[in-house]
């Protein structure tokens, strides 16, 4: 398909069919990403692809220990909580042929003596991570993959550096669940380009 085609077909799909995603495919969609434009060419992402069936389980324990626990300091009723992680946690986790645990990294970005310059080479360093996950999701699509963004990770950092060993300078941003479709999706809606595109000047929003 062509790239428009591409854009406008792309879902995000939590629902997966049982069948394996094989490595290769993954590693063809992984290479191909690399070529997203970073800052300063930092290229600071990394990732960890899941596809052993006990790591998702730990990894989908593990995050949902934390939720549950947020849920029920927020003052959600516990049976409802655990209710939630089981389907929104547990099952997407658990029944998505491969998991894609994005990771940002500061090694290479440019390092200043002041809190301002150094906040925002690191916002620089998560659109450059975003990025990549944006190409990512398509080219997934392209080789006929759902797919979904997940940011929970942000939640629960320390759960998900414990599961998969990560050092400390890597910072889980963001998983991406993948596998071959097995849900009907709808288009979705969008804003008017009037509402969110201006030029020059933000006059009539």
């Amino acid at each position: 398909m062509d790239i428009t085609q591409l854009i406008k077909s792309r879902r995000s799909i939590r629902r997966f069919k049982p069948a394996k995603v094989p490595r290769d495919v993954i590693l063809t969609i992984m290479d191909l990403a690399r070529w997203t434009p970073s800052a300063h060419n930092a290229q600071p992402w990394r990732f960890i692809v899941i596809d052993d069936e006990e790591v998702k389980r730990r990894l989908a324990t593990e995050m949902g220990k934390v939720w549950l626990y947020d849920m029920c300091k927020d003052g959600v009723q516990k049976e409802k909580a655990e209710r939630i992680v089981k389907l929104e946690s547990w099952d997407r986790i658990t029944k998505s042929s491969i998991i894609v645990m994005a990771c940002l990294t500061m090694e290479n970005m440019h390092k200043y003596p002041d809190p301002r310059r150094q906040k925002a080479e690191y916002v620089m360093a998560v659109q450059s991570v975003a990025a990549y996950i944006q190409n990512l999701l398509l080219i997934a699509h392209h080789h006929g993959l759902g797919a979904c963004w997940i940011c929970a990770p942000l939640f629960c950092r320390n759960a998900v550096r414990r599961v998969l060993g990560l050092p400390k300078k890597l910072e889980p941003q963001a998983m991406i669940i993948m596998g071959y479709v097995d849900e009907k999706t709808q288009t979705p809606i969008r804003k008017p380009l009037d509402k969110i595109c201006a030029f020059n000047f933000w006059l009539r929003f």
